[in-house]
């Protein structure tokens, strides 16, 4: 494929944000096996995002987790040293990455995946600006190895690529039928709300943990707004960009 090539978006409607980055937690890619990938579940999350493009005049990129395989916290909770057992987690992101990279191609999507460790075998090293190129000629980039650094994680790497990049929201996608922030745990307290709005210093000093400290910090230094939905109900993403109001809407 040449490099010139440009693909153009078959979405004409106007969004709420014209360059978006999605956080896709890799708990979400294993589905209720709780671990490994679950083919029909990334067809899914590739499904949503070419339906959100094709009704969109946007770019979009994508950072992903790897939880789903593996944890550097659990590893280090098992005595491993913390920042190896962080650079295998970030080996596990770049799988879910290709496998999603996978789908969205069957979908005719364009892509490129971006690696924050130099593989060149297989993917393209993180540069800044060959990211923003890709976005503009219409492919989904797909951010993975996280931040490349150990003791940092993949939240901290959207909010970080999101900046870099120039979106103007970051979509933090959820699972397991959570869909925002709640006064409380809404799987033990039944008279718990979901919260529509609120300021990142309230995420901050409440400890909500909607995303972790640094990545929060990050973002309000920033000010780029943080939308907390829930990723595998159909059509959120679309209605988000509409601007509907759906999950929970950090910022300012």
């Amino acid at each position: 494929m040449s490099e010139t090539t440009d693909f153009t978006n078959s979405g004409t409607s106007p969004a709420r944000w014209n360059r978006v980055m999605l956080k896709v937690s890799g708990e979400a890619f294993a589905g209720d096996q709780g671990y490994g990938i679950d083919g029909d579940i990334v067809g899914s999350i590739a499904q949503t995002i070419a339906s959100a493009r094709s009704r969109f005049d946007i770019s979009m990129a994508v950072v992903v987790g790897g939880g789903n395989i593996w944890r550097g916290l659990s590893g280090a909770g098992a005595g491993m040293d913390r920042a190896q057992a962080d650079y295998m987690g970030m080996l596990a992101t770049v799988i879910n990455g290709l496998a999603l990279q996978e789908m969205l191609e069957r979908l005719g999507v364009p892509t490129r995946v971006q690696t924050a460790i130099e593989m060149s075998e297989i993917a393209e090293p993180y540069i800044r600006r060959r990211a923003i190129r890709h976005l503009e000629k219409g492919r989904v980039v797909i951010f993975a190895g996280g931040t490349g650094n150990p003791f940092f994680t993949t939240d901290t790497a959207a909010a970080l690529r999101a900046n870099e990049i120039d979106a103007e929201v970051l979509l933090k996608g959820t699972h397991s039928g959570i869909d925002g922030i709640y006064t409380a745990d809404p799987k033990l307290d039944p008279t718990a709300t979901r919260i529509d709005a609120i300021t990142y210093l309230d995420v901050l000093s409440k400890n909500l943990r909607a995303m972790d400290a640094t990545a929060t910090t990050l973002c309000m230094d920033n000010d780029l707004p943080i939308v907390l939905f829930d990723l595998m109900r159909s059509g959120n993403v679309e209605a988000i960009l509409a601007g509907e109001p759906v999950g929970t809407v950090v910022s300012v």
